[in-house]
């Protein structure tokens, strides 16, 4: 019973049972030495105070006051130490039993003691400032050990992130952001836009070079088809050889024809492609007819049975690399990652410029924390401490620090026999 009301009312530093036995030894050790030193002058007070009566010296009447009281400071400070946890001898006397009674109090107290000295911004922005954030992390970041340790922690989360996140979920929201925002925004104008600025930069030329090339090479390399195209229009009445030198004549039409596409780069057939381009673009732009007709052919992609797939199939695509890649320690992720740690690591010691962002950054998110989360983090304090049992608390608190507590017990036997002492001479003085 007494382990269970550990765990489920601290929970903190207080709650924790490693090295609870030895802390109850020594506190009940130290308060057997505390009440030596008060049995201890009660015994000297008695006997001197027998011997005072049968007459002894002088000097029994001095080691009778310092023993008197020293058994004052005894009792005194015994009576301050016990009613910090609990009422003394059972007696409910006023202010007596503080931190029980006073728990919540004290809670709120420290709470507001950590926000005021610990959880502000200057002290904050000083602590972080003389840290020196980024050239540790560079230090740790650039040892191979720790730049594979955070690799694999890394990969880690990446598998525990990919594997807790279902398919289909995934799946409607590649579809809520990609596929709805494709088709809500118009196609045309933004297209338009931007081939006019390839055939502004000239980007297209090379395009072109590739397909009258390869208009050429296809004319090139298909006699036959060219002949036999000619052929099957002829008349069925023209005789075969006239079918034949015709065909022959129109091919080598085309071919040259092919050819001085391929080479004159300002060939009327070129210029006319120019031309095209350049006012498909405007139309693009600015005619509500193509913009429309662009609009269209963007919904028959989107609602392609094709199309649908490889959109359903990009995640389970995605997922599977991410998987594999963060499960190798050899992939090409881990590696680059890898690098990219020890790298980042050596600039942040070697980079001044750098380092001080990364401070500054470290910085300016601990003040916006501390800024605005203060309360809420002071809180957890307050909250905790409150729902903590009160008896059970004033017992962790003794615990953790009735051992020293218990000097004060014993100072106050030897400080008050010396001032008891010190008051009888001087009274023998005066008097």
């Amino acid at each position: 019973m007494e382990q269970t009301r550990s765990v489920a009312v601290p929970g903190g530093p207080l709650g924790g049972r490693a090295g609870e036995d030895d802390k109850r030894r020594g506190l009940r050790r130290m308060k057997l030495v505390a009440l030596g030193f008060l049995l201890g002058a009660t015994v000297i007070f008695l006997l001197t105070s027998w011997a005072e009566s049968a007459g002894w010296p002088a000097w029994v009447g001095y080691v009778r006051s310092a023993a008197e009281a020293g058994m004052i400071g005894a009792l005194a400070d015994w009576f301050a130490v016990t009613a910090l946890f609990r009422h003394p001898l059972g007696l409910r006397i006023p202010h007596t039993a503080i931190i029980p009674n006073k728990k919540s109090v004290l809670g709120s107290s420290l709470g507001d003691f950590v926000g005021t000295n610990f959880l502000s911004e200057p002290v904050v922005r000083d602590k972080l400032g003389r840290v020196g954030t980024a050239r540790r992390a560079g230090e740790w970041l650039a040892r191979p050990d720790n730049a594979d340790r955070v690799t694999a922690e890394t990969a880690t989360v990446v598998r525990g992130a990919v594997t807790v996140l279902r398919d289909e979920d995934v799946q409607a929201v590649m579809e809520q952001a990609v596929v709805r925002r494709v088709v809500e925004r118009e196609w045309g104008p933004p297209l338009g836009t931007l081939l006019a600025q390839v055939l502004t930069d000239g980007a297209h030329y090379r395009l072109v070079d590739l397909v009258v090339d390869r208009a050429y090479e296809w004319v090139r390399d298909n006699h036959e088809a060219v002949l036999r195209v000619v052929s099957d229009r002829a008349p069925s009445w023209s005789p075969r050889f006239v079918d034949s030198m015709l065909a022959d004549k129109v091919y080598g039409e085309v071919l040259a024809f092919a050819w001085s596409v391929k080479t004159d780069v300002n060939h009327p057939m070129r210029l006319a492609l120019d031309r095209f381009l350049a006012e498909f673009a405007r139309d693009l732009q600015h005619d509500p007819e193509t913009r429309t007709r662009a609009d269209q052919v963007k919904q028959q992609l989107v609602e392609h049975p094709e199309v649908r797939r490889v959109i359903d199939s990009a995640w389970t695509t995605a997922k599977e690399m991410l998987l594999n890649a963060a499960e190798d320690p050899s992939s090409e992720l881990r590696t680059r990652l890898r690098d990219g740690l020890l790298t980042l690591g050596k600039r942040l010691q070697s980079d001044p410029a750098l380092a001080g962002k990364v401070d500054g950054w470290v910085e300016n998110v601990a003040a916006y924390l501390v800024t605005h989360y203060s309360t809420e983090i002071t809180t957890i304090i307050t909250d905790t401490v409150d729902r903590w049992d009160a008896a059970e608390t004033a017992r962790k608190v003794e615990l953790q620090v009735g051992r020293d507590l218990q000097f004060i017990r014993i100072n106050g036997t030897v400080v008050g026999a010396l001032a008891g002492l010190a008051i009888h001479a001087v009274a023998q003085l005066l008097f």
